[in-house]
């Protein structure tokens, strides 16, 4: 197998740099399964002290997944820069799978665009708009999240890996949801951080389940307060309440949560960040304005938005504020914030459209709050596989899975209701009658 790929070297970082070469050229893809410590040692002719050592340094910056049982894999999204992946769909298949917002529930960025007035920016100044400041600390306070430290960063995962890094240290566990996010997982462990998986319902983390992995040594807590990718949970104010009792336990504990689709949720935010000494809040405008607005905001404790704002101007300096003055010019339009509101009920009913003809078909499927349904099946493989054929295109859970059962998401932003039952009518031809599941 060695060979197969031409793993080179005779160091560990020689062998590191090789293995991340190959996924460089794309040699070895996502998910290629590499080979175990006694047999890498043996072709390439060194110790397994050194074999290991190199795969330890691989998975430390997340290039590779290592796990007791199944040995070591390449990353699904290993951070070094890999060719572009072929089209994987044939023609006319319906692509579920992208988690995209409605291109048609989005604003006109164009139309926007011709009337924004930007005056001359250099260097130095404020790194914000103070408008735009203004604006997102009112919107932010009113969820009931302190809002006097804020700052403005590239969108949501920047903010989270920012605060990430100004906080925690490689090594540190990071309590996450199980299922979750895969790009958040990926970002952990390029930072050499160690998820934590804590088993989820419909309305967010089990407090039981986060209280085990604060005593299990978790530094961070990573939390969506509604629409969370894949399942659509959503905190309640009772869960929100019980999640902070559990937190106010583990007093040092990093709270990072990230409202990544904030106004198209279509149900309130309930935070778990009040009463947390370290903590940060991430609200995106991706979902709601358009994923090519990089932007987001990011409230905390004065530490954590002092490290992160004096990082960033260390670095790019500051978010365009040609960027900032247009996402300030949509926000303050009335007929943007009408279609947000659309947009909110539109991909509700979408949702619960397909929710709906899964149960009249026996299927059951989680889908409280956002643009994706999870679908618990029996083997990812088989029902991705099946559905393919006719005509569906949906997404593997493994990757969003750390512990938590099997299952298929749906992107469903743009899937109109009368498709619905078609697609429902497809699942459960492939789950079979005595095959269908129970949600989790």
């Amino acid at each position: 197998m060695t060979e197969q790929y031409h793993i080179r070297g005779r160091t560990t970082k020689e062998i590191a740099a090789s293995v991340e070469a190959l996924v460089a050229r794309g040699t070895l893809s996502p998910g290629t399964q590499l080979p175990s410590v006694r047999r890498l040692a043996g072709d390439l002719g060194v110790s397994p002290t050194t074999a290991a050592a190199a795969l330890r340094e691989l998975a430390r910056r997340g290039i590779v997944v290592s796990e007791e049982r199944r040995g070591s894999t390449v990353s699904p999204r290993p951070p070094v820069a890999t060719p572009p992946p072929a089209p994987l769909l044939p023609p006319g298949v319906r692509d579920l799978t992208t988690g995209d917002p409605d291109p048609a529930l989005l604003p006109d960025l164009a139309a926007a665009l011709g009337e924004l007035e930007v005056p001359v920016r250099l260097y130095g100044g404020d790194p914000a708009v103070p408008e735009l400041l203004e604006l997102a600390r009112a919107d932010i306070a009113s969820l009931g999240v302190p809002a006097e430290h804020l700052c403005v960063v590239s969108g949501a995962l920047d903010g989270v890996e920012r605060v990430l890094a100004a906080q925690l240290r490689p090594g540190d566990r990071v309590a996450v949801e199980d299922p979750g996010y895969p790009n958040a997982l990926d970002l952990l462990r390029a930072l050499g951080l160690v998820p934590v998986p804590v088993a989820i319902d419909d309305a967010g983390m089990l407090p039981d389940a986060l209280a085990r992995a604060l005593a299990a040594g978790a530094g961070a807590v990573l939390v969506t307060p509604r629409s969370q990718n894949p399942t659509g949970a959503a905190l309640d104010a009772r869960r929100a309440a019980e999640l902070r009792a559990a937190l106010g336990r583990a007093p040092d504990v990093l709270v990072i949560e990230d409202d990544h689709l904030g106004a198209v949720a279509g149900v309130p935010a309930h935070t778990v960040v009040p009463g947390s000494a370290r903590w940060a809040f991430v609200r995106s405008v991706a979902k709601s304005l358009g994923p090519d607005l990089r932007l987001a905001f990011i409230a905390g404790d004065a530490e954590t938005v002092a490290r992160v704002g004096g990082r960033l101007q260390l670095g790019p300096g500051w978010v365009s504020h040609v960027l900032q003055r247009l996402v300030l010019r949509l926000l303050r339009d009335p007929a943007v914030a009408a279609l947000r509101e659309r947009a909110a009920r539109t991909y509700q009913a979408r949702r619960d459209a397909l929710i709906a003809a899964l149960a009249a078909h026996g299927v059951a499927a989680h889908g409280r709050t956002g643009m994706n349904v999870w679908i618990p099946v029996p083997d990812e493989a088989t029902a991705v596989r099946a559905l393919l054929q006719e005509g569906w295109a949906v997404r593997p859970g493994a990757e969003y899975r750390l512990e938590s059962p099997p299952a298929i998401r749906v992107t469903t932003a743009a899937l109109e209701p009368e498709e619905a039952e078609r697609l429902a009518e497809a699942l459960a031809r492939a789950l079979e009658p005595g095959r269908r599941t129970r949600a989790a």
